[in-house]
């Protein structure tokens, strides 16, 4: 399964972001989402799961938007959060796949058996950091993730 992973787009939704996830079975955005439209364009490409960021919480339009989120992705238990700091310190044995964004910064990073997965910030590029979203392929033994620049 290809699983397109997008954060922090703050209202902007690039059109190279939409060809990178072009094909992907599920779409997650770890917040700071900017505006309603974004999620309607990311649902129309595949099933979306999404948790709003600090910069959404006065939106009317995400009011319903969930702060957190736990899921089964392909088998696979996962926390969506927008800032790493508020997953819990101890997680459940279960989760084996932890998404946030927040800091702008991509990171890929296994502790033990959990992938720990910041896809970057996909909107306005930010001080030098990189313009970023990842990809995932999620079977049922293996969790293989990879960055994708969407700007040069």
């Amino acid at each position: 399964m290809k699983v397109g992973v997008i954060s922090d787009t703050h209202g902007l939704l690039r059109p190279e972001a939409l060809a990178a996830l072009e094909g992907c079975e599920r779409i997650i955005h770890a917040g700071d989402i900017g505006r309603l439209d974004i999620l309607d364009q990311l649902a129309s490409i595949a099933p979306l799961h999404v948790v709003r960021g600090n910069n959404d919480l006065d939106a009317p339009w995400a009011k319903d938007v969930a702060d957190c989120l736990r899921f089964n992705l392909n088998g696979w238990e996962t926390l969506l959060v927008h800032d790493i700091a508020d997953a819990p310190v101890v997680l459940d044995a279960t989760i084996k796949l932890v998404i946030t964004g927040h800091s702008h910064k991509p990171c890929i990073e296994w502790r033990g058996e959990r992938l720990y997965l910041n896809p970057g910030s996909a909107g306005r590029r930010r001080f030098k950091l990189p313009v970023t979203l990842a990809l995932l392929e999620v079977v049922e033994t293996v969790l293989e993730p990879r960055l994708v620049s969407l700007l040069e």
